[in-house]
């Protein structure tokens, strides 16, 4: 039998890698907020991968009670993901995943570019992706996986913040509000440097944003977490004392609202 996968949360995302693992032959063993995880890693020691599909504000509470017998064998595939991340809880080498597809309750699977992976078992990650026909690439090094991460994030950052205001689709933003968009980009290029801690090429980052815009151009700016995104880089700003007006403006629209 093929090594278990193990998958802490199971939502849409969740489900669609768990189809693409079930379809692979490999057995799933789906972890949920009630379930004791010291208890399944006693009974599953070594897993093949430990898939974490949780929402973006839960990430630090699993990566904090995570099983030792686990911690090398982390696979992480969510939004607004940086090293920071991981790295805080000792995780030196996860294998991640870039997500560009989604998947909602009321609509169909929605590719967007491909999925980049990178880590020691990307192998795995993407024979998954490859069963449920989703693009993916495996990437070099860990420069580019960090290029990766922080155009993605530059991307839900700002059709998000930018979907509170104007609303309508990403092509919609793009066409016919692209000052605001540009604005909110190089606002939200600054926390993700503050956050990085390094210098950022921000026209590389926001070129790179709008692939992704182009790519599917009918998506939604707005989301379900937008509101929570907008406050979480307001308060990273605040933290890091950078003048971010625009994303203020915003805010204030929307509570005066």
């Amino acid at each position: 039998m093929k090594a278990p996968i193990v998958l802490i949360g199971i939502g849409e995302l969740g489900g669609e890698f768990a189809r693409g693992f079930l379809r692979c032959g490999r057995p799933v063993y789906p972890i949920t907020r009630k379930t004791d995880l010291s208890a399944v890693a006693n009974q599953l020691p070594s897993p093949g991968l430990v898939l974490i599909t949780v929402q973006e504000n839960e990430l630090d509470g699993v990566l904090a009670k995570l099983p030792e017998s686990w911690r090398d064998k982390v696979g992480l595939v969510q939004n607004e993901l940086l090293p920071r991340h991981w790295q805080r809880h000792a995780i030196s080498d996860p294998t991640v995943a870039v997500v560009w597809f989604e998947k909602k309750p009321t609509l169909a699977l929605t590719n967007i570019l491909y999925t980049p992976v990178y880590g020691p078992r990307a192998a795995l990650l993407m024979e998954a992706l490859d069963a449920i026909k989703i693009p993916n690439r495996c990437v070099e090094n860990e420069d580019e996986l960090l290029y990766q991460l922080l155009r993605k994030s530059l991307y839900i950052l700002t059709v998000n913040i930018c979907g509170l205001a104007c609303g309508g689709t990403v092509g919609e933003l793009w066409r016919h509000h692209r000052a605001l968009a540009r604005e909110v980009a190089t606002e939200a290029v600054g926390i993700l440097e503050w956050l990085t801690e390094r210098e950022l090429p921000t026209e590389k980052l926001i070129a790179g944003m709008v692939e992704g815009i182009e790519d599917c151009p009918d998506r939604n700016c707005l989301g379900r977490s937008a509101k929570l995104r907008l406050e979480r880089a307001l308060h990273y700003a605040r933290e890091a004392g950078l003048e971010t007006p625009r994303l203020n403006e915003i805010y204030r629209q929307i509570n005066a609202s």
